[in-house]
């Protein structure tokens, strides 16, 4: 989890602490109000005792940082904000040459697509992050990393095939932003898609992207700077007869 690591190095520099019982007594009954916590009373504690030299301090913190660089899309939310704000803002710093579309670009667009490539690659969005399956806790605090053993379930809801040439998902783990990018008919034919979600809602469906079928989809998942190949071959895929 999140703080696991973190706790665990914090709680061996306080096993050295003389006073180690007094201060764990103090953390039992510490009332914290922001931005002061018990992190920053436990290190200021570590600090001011050099049981933690300033450096030491430094590295800890940077080491958290590195382990945790998208933490912060777990604190979004808003599912629109992070879905369609973060999601399509992120693609579209990593891939400038998508553009929004409008009814000047598609006379038939409705808003059922996200982005268009080329001028006539339709490009739908879908990101979800994750967690652990097992855990009631705030998203932030359930977060994964990439390496986690822990059961995940990515839900791509509102699924559309016939409204789109090419799927982009973006799956994000607190240290690592994933991408995968297919084309419509593949997704259709995936023996994962359900076509039913919602009852009367014809050609709109779901995907659960799992801990144990994750590696299924490896062929289609692309590096951040190839997505423009990617999303460009998906569409020839789509588009082969």
């Amino acid at each position: 989890m999140t703080m696991e690591k973190l706790q665990a190095q914090l709680d061996e520099l306080l096993s050295r602490l003389k006073d180690k019982a007094e201060v764990k007594a103090c953390l039992e009954s510490l009332v914290s109000v922001y931005p002061f916590n018990e992190f920053e009373y436990i290190i200021s504690t570590l600090l001011g005792a050099d049981a933690l030299s300033l450096d030491g301090y430094y590295e800890l913190r940077e080491e958290y940082i590195a382990r945790n660089l998208y933490l912060y899309i777990f604190e979004i939310s808003a599912p629109r904000g992070f879905g369609e704000t973060w999601a399509q803002g992120h693609l579209k710093e990593l891939l400038p040459d998508l553009v929004k579309p409008t009814k000047k670009l598609d006379r038939n667009y409705s808003g059922q697509y996200d982005f268009l490539l080329d001028g006539n690659i339709r490009i739908e969005v879908k990101a979800s992050r994750a967690v652990d399956f097992d855990s009631d806790e705030p998203l932030y605090v359930k977060a994964l990393a990439a390496g986690s053993q822990r059961r995940f379930d990515m839900n791509f809801q509102q699924i559309k095939p016939g409204c789109c040439d090419v799927f982009v998902w973006v799956g994000v783990w607190r240290d690592v932003i994933r991408y995968w990018v297919l084309s419509s008919k593949e997704l259709e034919a995936n023996r994962y898609y359900s076509p039913g979600q919602h009852r009367g809602n014809v050609g709109e469906g779901q995907l659960h992207l799992k801990h144990d079928n994750v590696a299924e989809f490896s062929k289609y998942e692309s590096r951040s700077n190839e997505l423009a190949s990617a999303i460009r071959n998906a569409n020839k895929r789509q588009t082969a007869k």
